[in-house]
């Protein structure tokens, strides 16, 4: 009962600000909005029908559900895809007109609180009632499919997907994706970032806002590799003492 009480509340608060986000995104740039943009793409797929948004979101809940079995966590498909296509399926099914429903932020926070309870409520409470054993099964099937799904195949569709955006992003996306492959261990933040430069260019050309954005994203990839102790790992390989300035640097920062 605690589960279920809590699900409910922390499902109701997600619902709420996933579908105000994801109907301000189609107002967007008027306004801002809070969402990701692949939602308001898989939204425009489904071209306004109820059915296919809730097949849609159907899709993704069982995968959700043996997450929360095997990982103990829902995925980021329970907010982008589940709740978000359930929410639009459900303010379409009496109105089809998309610019009172899904493109209503009001329609889909409230549709949206209603349909997070329900489904965080469903995943926790049926997740938690699972035997452990089968739980550790699930993990150690689970845990590694995950792995190799995040390091492996999910750079590999980004980075096809910014050479396919074309030239411009298809250099900044490789060559920011092969730096955040070395400083993260992943390389997909960085292949996102190069698309948004190399789409910018292309839009806007060699402007303020994409000068600056590039800087930005130097900067990001900079202070990251250094709070990583990328640096000193650098050092170490090619077999060099580590200057003593450096390495007092990184003391001073790792204190505590």
């Amino acid at each position: 009962m605690l589960i279920l009480f809590q699900s409910l509340i922390i499902g109701g608060l997600i619902g709420i600000s996933v579908g105000v986000g994801a109907a301000k995104l189609f107002h967007i740039p008027e306004k801002q909005a809070m969402g990701a943009f692949r939602t308001l793409g898989e939204l425009n797929a489904c071209k306004g029908d109820a059915v296919s948004h809730f097949s849609f979101g159907l899709g993704f809940l069982f995968n959700a559900w043996a997450s929360i079995v095997g990982a103990g966590a829902f995925t980021q498909d329970v907010v982008h895809r589940v709740i978000t296509n359930w929410t639009a399926s459900a303010v379409i099914r009496k109105n089809s007109k998309l610019e009172d429903t899904l493109h209503n932020p009001k329609k889909m926070g409230l549709a949206g609180g209603v349909i997070g309870a329900i489904v965080i409520a469903l995943l926790m409470t049926t997740a938690a009632g699972v035997p452990e054993s089968l739980q550790n099964v699930a993990t150690s099937v689970l845990s590694p499919a995950a792995a190799q799904l995040i390091d492996l195949v999910m750079p590999i569709v980004f980075l096809l997907a910014a050479i396919d955006a074309g030239k411009r992003s298809g250099f900044w996306g490789t060559l920011f994706g092969g730096v955040s492959q070395m400083v993260m261990g992943n390389a997909v933040p960085g292949v996102v970032l190069g698309i948004l430069i190399g789409k910018g260019v292309d839009d806007l050309g060699w402007v303020k806002s994409t000068k600056v954005l590039l800087s930005a994203v130097i900067v990001l990839f900079v202070l990251s590799a250094f709070f990583r102790g990328v640096d000193l790992l650098f050092f170490e390989q090619i077999g060099v003492d580590v200057p003593q300035w450096l390495q007092s640097m990184h003391d001073l920062i790792s204190i505590g």
